[in-house]
């Protein structure tokens, strides 16, 4: 017999009380569409992804590209869900995962295969939380061994006072999953397929154990307001994380992170920062507050902020600094180089000890192309100058103040690029008497 595992990813509900034109799926939780968290986890776990999907839901099957989908054109149930995906697959074993399970943890899912292996005819996971709510209940003989799951709405008011309740994730060979998913029948107060139907056929034929996992862990997602509560848990998780690994979060509940954000030691961020998808922060770097980063490095020193924005593509060299109002896009910003104020650099590549006065900008955009602006070493960018890419200014040089470079400024010069300026007496007290008068009249 294989010994390949498939996880089973029920994923083709439209999670109507979401009132969204998106599949459940795909709401999005860390940054991240719903699914990526789990396909996360089981591919750490498991040797295939197979993902039950509904009719029209392109999106859905490219976001879980390359993992294969199958689709439900029928939503009968989850039991029928579940035969959908077991159905593709030869032999081996499945583990049946549910995509508004988004932050089952690796070692859950670990034990719930290792129970199986332990002997068990099927495996299921279950929870104990601290309001039980619709959870379908897990009922247990006399001898504590599982044998069936009620859903909630069929439950009596016996079985409802049950605390141990259903997860919805369950393991077991391949071969029983299909011999009991295809004699479960739809009677019962959903007229559907219950996939927890099959833990009765299952312990009617051997043991059936049932993994405890945590509430905080397992609980599934239906809505906003519980979207809204995994978020809280899954940032809660990923701060615990930073904070062990040597990250000072100086008010860590106003902080937001990304599962793929990289923290080294004595990295310090401060209050209100959004750090989104691939973000490396490298030792002793600061992230002052109010900050937005995204797709970027912060290497070793660097002070970010506040109010700082680095966006995709961005590196901030070694004891370099980005100030307030600073906007960074596919950016290198040297070691020791400063842009401390009113700034956007984009598609540009600063050397080193270079300092970009305030107000400059790099004009990357020409309506079509991107263009790249690129300034050497020990550079002096005078305030509110324009750099026009593509254009090269050489190591040492200086523009002046409220400058439009337009052409190659060579190493160790000073470049002017505006017009002389002109006095004209008197105009100027002429001028606003004449806006005065007029402002009177009405």
């Amino acid at each position: 017999m294989s010994s390949t595992t498939t996880a089973i990813i029920l994923a083709a509900g439209m999670g109507t009380r979401m009132k969204s034109r998106l599949p459940k799926a795909m709401q999005r939780l860390g940054n991240r569409p719903m699914i990526w968290h789990l396909i996360e986890t089981a591919r750490q776990v498991v040797d295939r992804i197979v993902v039950v999907i509904g009719p029209g839901m392109d999106d859905l099957a490219k976001q879980v590209a390359p993992h294969e989908t199958v689709i439900q054109y029928e939503r009968l149930g989850t039991g029928h869900a579940a035969k959908t995906g077991v159905d593709v697959l030869d032999e081996g074993r499945a583990v049946i995962l549910y995509a508004d399970n988004p932050l089952l943890t690796v070692n859950t899912m670990q034990q719930l295969l290792d129970a199986h292996k332990g002997g068990h005819i099927l495996s299921l996971l279950g929870m104990r939380p601290t309001v039980p709510g619709h959870y379908g209940r897990v009922v247990t003989g006399t001898n504590g061994e599982v044998e069936r799951i009620v859903e909630y709405k069929d439950a009596s008011d016996a079985e409802k006072n049950i605390t141990l309740c259903n997860a919805g994730m369950m393991c077991a060979d391949v071969s029983r999953l299909k011999d009991w998913l295809g004699r479960i029948t739809p009677e019962n107060a959903q007229n559907e397929y219950y996939l927890t139907d099959i833990v009765a056929l299952a312990a009617q034929q051997g043991q059936v154990s049932c993994v405890e996992g945590t509430e905080a862990e397992l609980a599934g997602i239906n809505s906003r307001a519980e979207l809204a509560g995994a978020e809280n848990r899954l940032q809660q998780r990923l701060r615990k994380q930073a904070l062990e690994q040597g990250a000072t979060l100086v008010d860590p509940s106003s902080i937001f992170l990304d599962p793929d954000t990289t923290i080294a030691n004595d990295v310090v961020i401060e209050p209100h920062v959004f750090i989104g998808p691939g973000v490396t922060l490298e030792e002793g770097c600061v992230i002052r507050a109010f900050s937005h980063l995204e797709g970027c490095v912060v290497k070793n020193g660097a002070i970010i902020g506040p109010y700082a924005r680095l966006r995709p593509g961005t590196i901030c060299h070694e004891n370099s600094h980005v100030g307030n109002f600073v906007e960074l896009k596919n950016t290198e910003l040297g070691v020791g180089s400063k842009a401390n104020h009113l700034t956007y650099l984009g598609d540009a590549q600063i050397g080193a000890a270079s300092n970009i006065g305030a107000g400059s900008i790099t004009c990357n955009y020409d309506g079509v192309f991107k263009h790249k602006t690129t300034i050497g070493d020990r550079c002096f960018i005078g305030s509110n100058s324009i750099m026009v890419a593509p254009i090269r200014i050489e190591d040492d040089a200086m523009t002046a103040a409220g400058s439009v470079i337009t052409q190659v400024v060579p190493s160790g010069a000073l470049a002017f690029g505006r017009a002389r300026q002109e006095n004209k007496e008197d105009k100027g007290r002429a001028l606003q008497q004449a806006l005065q008068k007029k402002k009177e009249q009405g």
